[in-house]
């Protein structure tokens, strides 16, 4: 970047770019103009450009301009909760050496509660948070003081979040804060997409008839050197079936050596421990080996997250936990173990090897069975030629709207024709009548035809002025206990004890684990958890204990969610594969020979 460009940076953020040996790059000075012009603007970069320090530059040049207003300044969204706590952890670091009076915190359904009401008390300049805090942010009924001063949004992975229902959850989130502060204007930091205007759309208010876009700062693909993508040529024996891959363990194990820390994706939760444990069966060489899932404590997540970033570890397995945007420096390969079943996730997750322009991505997909080959060989031609299958426009949920309605009626009262025009700002919602509308809302009120007759059911009611408020408190705290779209099955925390003289005794508590697994186990049963062998000992009210064992054949868990389908776009390619047999030469002998043999 030239020095024009890097006339743009404060003095303070100019010393600190200089002394680490770095300028400001073209897309990151963009940011600040259209920051100082106040013009939403949706960032399109490949891995390693630099796009969550372009969407902090100019939260924090301008907080380190001068005094902030109360309440908060900056709020960034994530889609992960990981992603949310290491970006605060990366950005300590900056405002540190700047010595910038900035205070930033993290807001996760990991942070206790006591924290998460200190910061409506005393909000952090910037608050980095989720989609499903931000639902209940904007139905505290401080909401209004809260974001009185809140002056840039940061909407990161907005790729990631836009086409399913938290995208729809967010989209109305983001139309509540800009009526709450209008001065306020949204960044929105993507990987390449196919349809960028869909996505601009999200990021600026619509109105009837007309399509309003944010501008657009796409940063050319050509600029990072292209992905090193193989597939794992396996010596071993493809089998015609089954996810665990427990074929290709030792030649895991063996790239897991050459290089300083591999990311190990897989697809489940159920597979996270059982690829860990078979790992740590070969590991005679005593690497450090860690899993990560969401399934596990806050605690241990934690500590394996600081262990990465301190270069104190060899390899993690994990899913999609860690799929998105987290700077990990070291990680320099990237192991896909079973087909990735869409080329957007592909390359979002061959994106955390090296996070740099200059040096290519390397990435390993290992198929877990001879019809996964096909899956691989799609998607790897997919990710070469750059193409995304991520759909990123949708018809917002009505489900969802009935849910967002009454989070905005516990925030405070609110007339039916001002929520119509706020909700039909959202750009899923955009193109939503008067009339579903009203029926959405009447929905709330009395529960529809088949449970108007039952009180509980009804949540919203009308008060003398004609205005919607949230039936009664009791209404509101359930509303407060499940906020959002992620629907899981009943969950129970797992608490390692130990065995002494017959009697357990309780201990840490290592995760949690769904209803439906234990119930079917019997006292003395072993399964993988926590990367541990476990026997299980009993279950008192929502809580199992569980002492370490040793055991050939343990259980492992199967969790609700963990069918994953191909996407469209890959299915496409697989059918194509399948469709021309002049092609099945290029494949694996054995995968060819299977596949003569399925014609035959």
């Amino acid at each position: 970047m030239d020095a024009a460009a890097d006339s743009a940076l404060p003095p303070a953020f100019a010393r600190w770019f200089t002394s680490r040996g770095w300028s400001l790059r073209w897309h990151q000075a963009q940011l600040l103009a259209r920051a100082q012009a106040r013009r939403s603007t949706l960032l399109i970069a490949p891995t390693g450009a630099g796009k969550t320090l372009a969407g902090f530059l100019p939260s924090l040049a301008d907080l380190s301009a001068g005094p902030a207003l109360s309440g908060i300044h900056t709020l960034y969204i994530s889609p992960l909760k990981a992603l949310a706590v290491d970006i605060a952890r990366n950005l300590e670091e900056p405002v540190s050496e700047m010595a910038l009076p900035i205070r930033m915190e993290s807001r996760t359904g990991d942070t206790p509660a006591a924290k998460r009401q200190r910061q409506v008390r005393q909000p952090p300049h910037i608050l980095l948070t989720t989609p499903e805090q931000v639902a209940l942010l904007i139905a505290n009924p401080e909401a209004r003081n809260l974001f009185a001063g809140l002056r840039m949004i940061i909407v990161d992975e907005l790729h990631a979040l836009a086409p399913g229902k938290r995208g729809d959850l967010l989209a109305l989130g983001l139309a509540r804060l800009r009526q709450l502060a209008p001065e306020a204007i949204s960044f929105g930091l993507s990987a390449t997409v196919s349809e960028p205007d869909n996505l601009r759309r999200w990021l600026v208010p619509q109105a009837p008839g007309c399509t309003a876009l944010a501008d657009l700062v796409d940063v050319p693909r050509s600029v990072a050197a292209p992905a090193d993508l193989q597939m794992l040529e396996t010596e071993a024996r493809l089998p015609w079936a089954g996810h665990s891959a427990n074929h290709a363990m030792a030649e895991i194990y063996r790239e897991i050596g050459k290089h300083r820390l591999t990311l190990v994706f897989v697809n489940t939760r159920m597979q996270a421990e059982f690829v860990f444990q078979r790992l740590w069966s070969l590991n005679e060489a005593g690497r450090r080996i860690a899993l990560h899932h969401g399934s596990l404590d806050v605690g241990q997540r934690r500590k394996v997250e600081a262990a990465m970033s301190a270069g104190g570890l060899d390899a993690v397995v994990c899913t999609s936990t860690l799929d998105l945007g987290i700077d990990w420096g070291d990680v320099d390969l990237v192991i896909n173990v079973g087909a990735p079943k869409g080329a957007s996730r592909l390359l979002q997750r061959i994106g955390r090897a090296n996070h740099r322009l200059d040096q290519p991505s390397k990435a390993f997909l290992v198929p877990s069975n001879r019809f996964e080959v096909l899956e691989c060989r799609a998607a790897i031609e997919a990710a070469s030629a750059g193409e995304q299958d991520a759909v990123t426009s949708r018809t917002g949920a009505l489900d969802v709207l009935a849910q967002h309605c009454l989070g905005m009626t516990v925030a405070e009262p609110i007339h039916a024709d001002a929520l119509f025009t706020e909700v039909t700002s959202a750009a899923p919602y955009a193109g939503l009548d008067r009339e579903t509308f009203d029926r959405v809302i009447q929905f709330a009120i009395d529960g529809g035809y088949a449970l108007r007759a039952y009180e509980r059911f009804a949540k919203i009611k009308a008060d003398r002025e004609g205005r919607l408020r949230v039936a009664n408190a009791r209404i509101a705290q359930a509303y407060r206990m499940n906020v959002g779209t992620i629907v899981e099955s009943t969950m129970l925390k797992v608490h390692l004890g130990s065995v002494k003289g017959g009697a357990l005794r309780y201990g840490r508590l290592l995760g949690e684990i769904e209803e439906y697994f234990i119930e079917g186990l019997v006292s003395g049963d072993t399964f993988l958890f926590s990367g541990e062998v476990l026997r299980y000992e009993a279950l008192v009210e929502n809580e199992v204990y569980v002492s370490r064992a040793a055991a050939r054949e343990p259980k492992v868990p199967a969790y609700a969610g963990g069918k994953f389908p191909l996407s469209t776009f890959l299915a496409e390619g697989v059918r194509r594969m399948l469709s021309e047999p002049s092609e099945w030469s290029k494949l694996p002998p054995q995968v060819a020979e299977w596949l003569e043999l399925q014609r035959a």
